[in-house]
């Protein structure tokens, strides 16, 4: 679920120097960028893996970000510096998960899709999805959040971003892990509270 820094010539994020250019076109990522490292300059980077690697080598700019996961499932991890920290980056919600959708009246396929789901990632996903409805979240708005399960806790990490990176609101809370989509609810309210109204802009 964590996001890689991918670069040819710069080691780490906090190896990249001072006006150095970054490529993305997460909303997320730009935010959180432009607010730890106001000294970037972010620039719009699309594309499948293949085509940003090439924007990278042709030097349109330094590093770009991609999510560890999807280079994990093409095979192509050994592309990135290596994953950045949630500490450092929170990704996005459900960030890494594959979903699929099926008829709400199709047992058949219900039974077949049991045979492959994951409980632990569908209780952390009920946590964070809900935190994401609560917030009214969509690609327009930055909003990271990741719920870890540790035994029989939950714990949700949230943050808010403006788009500008400007400020950011962020914040936890930890319970039972049956209780996931109430704590993604109690924690988007907290953090909504803390914003106030017309945060995104």
């Amino acid at each position: 679920m964590r996001d890689a820094f991918v670069s040819p010539t710069v080691p780490s994020l906090t190896d990249l120097p001072q006006g150095a250019v970054v490529g993305s076109s997460s909303l997320r990522r730009r935010a959180q960028l432009a607010l730890r490292r106001p000294d970037l300059k972010l620039v719009e980077f699309r594309g499948n893996v293949q085509t940003r690697m090439k924007k990278l080598e042709d030097g349109v700019a330094h590093a770009t970000f991609l999510a560890m996961a999807g280079l994990n499932r093409l095979r192509m991890a050994s592309m990135a510096r290596g994953p950045i920290a949630v500490e450092e980056m929170l990704p996005a919600v459900a960030q890494g998960a594959i979903g699929i959708e099926r008829r709400s009246a199709d047992e058949r396929t219900a039974g077949l899709l049991a045979a492959i789901h994951d409980g632990p990632t569908g209780l952390r996903l009920a946590a964070e999805r809900a935190f994401l409805e609560r917030l009214d979240g969509s690609c327009e708005t930055p909003i990271a959040g990741l719920a870890v399960i540790e035994g029989d806790t939950l714990w949700l990490r949230g943050e808010l971003l403006r788009p500008d990176g400007s400020a950011s609101v962020a914040g936890e809370v930890r319970g039972p892990v049956a209780d996931g989509p109430g704590l993604g609810r109690a924690l988007a309210d907290e953090l909504l509270g803390r914003a106030g109204p017309g945060f995104f802009g």
